[in-house]
């Protein structure tokens, strides 16, 4: 399928794959699409700005760079930045069609509905469009998809109407009259309010007056503030809604203030600078609000994603309820565009239409990209970004399912570094920008959003699987059995039931059957090699104590859901690996306990201890929590064997006491991706394991009898 994507300042119509299609979502034929004048082309500017210029501009996102530098390293991090940015990335927020598919979860959507969509990163420029449940209304009868693709706008504007709370017969003043303003204005006339409207474009004024807007002021040539206290016999309005977007513009705020009589409220819809002084509302007692985006459910990924809706009864107005309503009121007239002039283009006109909202001339107020509608089962799953490379001998043929941030961070440049033992085939994504965009970073031949059409594929051995933990344990079954070789990211199953499958299919003949290695990579590391070289000839057990120091993750996030399974499950189990490894004995006993604070915020399986005694007598103690800080180190392990102290730094270090051994240390962390890789090739080619079936699901049925313990309130199992 045809999508935009924005590259270097510039915007192209790219080849993708269609998106695979989720349980709780819909897959959408789109007919048109909404251009947001002002934050497309603020971001389409921001992609030609060389790296050091963004830095500055967004330092909330350099700050995490820099983070993540500090433990992969500046070559990697640095190479993968400029990758994602050089690959172009998606743009657009607001689209209708006409619903093709359905998932299996689905059940208010139906094949044929005409629907309106939103979303940023979901509702893009695109032929096709994978659209979660709560951001997506059907349209009303009458009313055209064109009209209906302004919908993210219109719930923005609805939002911030309902933030201002405004009622019949108040004065307001709405601050910039593009889209989000015109809308504005008609939605605070719909409730019975009087308008004035301000805006630098003497054309945008006339617009709206044209439509009914009571009065316009034009600031070049006004006192806004003046005209206002005119125009309000005095008083000043009731409020303002600001819809302007001028971020380093910090007089646009305190000019709103000015025009406010006392105790009136100013929302804040646009983006503004926002360098309050206290004198300017304190003496009025003015309230300024915030309008976050569409309305209740936005950024909640449970709403969004998982498509939990809110009770109606305790939250009236979600964002869904707020496009739903905003489409009602354009079918019955309560909300009209025509004034607005729309230009349409067609999808592939599309760099044209951008070139001339760039440019200083007179631009069109609202632009709208019209697509072709071909028969929706030609739609293509897999694109050849390049040609596949001569496989040499002794190459895994590999696919690598899920191109997120691990994926693209870790396995692909280490891929690329084991070239002679590893050809990358495919890369397989949700998203076909995602799968695409990590095709041409890593020269990868194809990219796909079709998991079936990778398993169906002869070229390939190996798949590596770096989905979400739900996931795992499925995808790996279907790989297995369709004859792959398995490295599956952990953990490698939520359940019982997926263990028991993998049990399964190994219990005839397993020896004949292809390798399954779960990445858990510590036991691979240069310093656990290290250490396991110094405790190679040992004859008494070991005690050793481990402290995850995880770092707090808000509850809402997916690792804490039914996606990620909680931090023991999805963290934990590589300590209970590493156990597994330097132990090299049968499990005994599993004991655990979570610390249960009296905050909310915190969780039972992410602060807890974990003891697991071994029936050669060693004993490990994981101490795993959220509550520290991130400053001191966050993996440190002191191991006491046979007279002597072994201490783990963050795998940068492994320090010995007690022993005339030498340790080991290094720059950055060395947690044994690469290694594992290594490993893995060698146990292949060898036509062996790279760790025992067995041993892989009695760590993993270890961690689940640990997350039961710690959840149901038990010590010992």
């Amino acid at each position: 399928m045809k999508q935009l994507l924005v590259r270097k300042g510039e915007v192209a119509v790219t080849e993708v794959a269609s998106p695979a299609l989720g349980p709780r979502e819909i897959l959408v034929q789109v007919r048109h699409s909404c251009v947001s004048i002002g934050t497309e082309i603020s971001g389409i500017k921001m992609s030609a700005l060389p790296l050091w210029k963004r830095a500055i501009k967004q330092p909330h996102h350099a700050k995490k760079v820099v983070g993540m530098m500090r433990d992969q390293g500046i070559k990697r991090v640095f190479d993968r930045v400029t990758g994602m940015l050089n690959s172009g990335t998606p743009t657009g927020y607001s689209a209708a069609g006409v619903v093709v598919a359905v998932g299996d979860l689905v059940e208010c959507f139906s094949v044929g509905d005409r629907v309106a969509c939103a979303g940023a990163g979901i509702a893009n420029h695109a032929e096709y469009l994978a659209v979660p449940v709560n951001l997506a209304a059907k349209i009303p009868d009458g009313l055209g998809t064109a009209e209906a693709s302004t919908v993210t706008l219109g719930a923005i504007a609805m939002q911030g109407v309902r933030r201002a709370d405004a009622t019949l017969g108040e004065t307001w003043v709405v601050v910039g009259l593009g889209i989000l303003g015109q809308i504005s204005e008609q939605l605070l006339r719909a409730n019975g309010c009087r308008v004035i409207g301000t805006d630098i474009d003497p054309r945008r004024i006339a617009v709206a007056q044209e439509v009914g807007m009571h009065a316009g002021i034009d600031p070049s040539t006004e006192d806004v503030a003046k005209r206002v206290q005119i125009l309000s016999d005095g008083f000043g309005a009731d409020g303002v809604i600001i819809t302007a977007a001028a971020s380093e513009n910090h007089d646009i705020i305190a000019q709103a203030m000015q025009c406010c009589r006392k105790r009136g409220k100013v929302v804040i819809v646009g983006d503004v600078g926002l360098n309050l002084k206290r004198h300017e509302f304190y003496a009025k007692e003015l309230d300024v609000l915030i309008s976050c985006s569409y309305g209740p459910g936005r950024y909640d990924p449970g709403y969004e994603q998982e498509g939990q809706d809110y009770p109606l009864p305790y939250v009236r107005w979600t964002e869904n309820r707020n496009m739903e309503e905003y489409l009602r009121l354009m079918a019955d007239g309560r909300i009209n565009l025509d004034r607005l002039q729309p230009t349409t283009f067609q999808l592939e006109e599309a760099p044209a239409a951008y070139e001339t909202l760039k440019g200083d001339g007179e631009k069109p107020m609202l632009v709208l990209l019209e697509y072709p509608q071909a028969d929706p089962q030609t739609r293509t799953r897999t694109i050849q970004v390049g040609t596949c490379k001569p496989h040499r001998d002794g190459q895994l043929r590999t696919a690598v399912i899920g191109a997120g941030g691990f994926a693209q961070g870790m396995h692909l440049p280490n891929l690329l570094k084991l070239n002679k033992q590893f050809s990358l085939n495919t890369i397989c994504s949700r998203t076909g920008t995602n799968s695409l965009a990590a095709a041409k970073q890593f020269g990868i031949a194809t990219a796909t959003t079709d998991y079936a059409e990778v398993l169906a594929n002869p070229d390939i051995d190996l798949v590596i699987l770096c989905t979400r933990h739900d996931l795992h344990a499925d995808m790996a079954i279907a790989a297995l059995r369709a004859g792959k070789h398995v490295l599956c990211e952990k953990p490698l199953s939520l359940t019982d039931e997926g263990l028991d499958a993998i049990e399964a299919f190994y219990a005839d003949d397993g020896d004949s059957k292809p390798a399954l290695m779960v990445g858990f990579n510590r036991r691979w590391s240069p310093a656990i090699t290290r250490l396991q070289e110094m405790l190679a000839d040992r004859t008494s057990p070991i005690i050793a104590h481990y402290t995850m120091n995880a770092g707090y993750i808000p509850l809402d996030h997916w690792v804490h859901g039914p996606e990620g399974g909680g931090r023991n499950v999805g963290e934990g189990c590589h300590l209970y690996d590493l156990f597994f490894a330097l132990a090299g004995a049968e499990l005994a006993e599993v004991q655990a306990e979570a610390v249960a604070p009296q905050g909310k915020q915190w969780a039972r399986n992410d602060n807890f201890t974990a003891t697991l005694r071994f029936k050669d007598g060693s004993v490990f103690t994981l101490l795993y929590t959220a509550m520290g800080d991130k400053s001191y180190p966050k993996e440190r392990m002191e191991l006491f064997c046979e007279g002597s102290v072994f201490v783990l730094d963050d795998y940068k270090s492994l320090k010995v006491h007690g022993s005339t051994s030498s340790g080991w240390s290094s720059m950055t962390m060395v947690k044994g991706q690469l290694e594992e890789l290594i490993a893995l090739h060698s146990a292949i080619k060898q036509g062996r394991q790279v760790v025992p079936v067995e041993e892989t699901l009695a760590i993993s049925r270890a961690t689940l009898v640990i997350e039961t313990l710690l959840l149901d309130g038990s010590a010992a199992g």
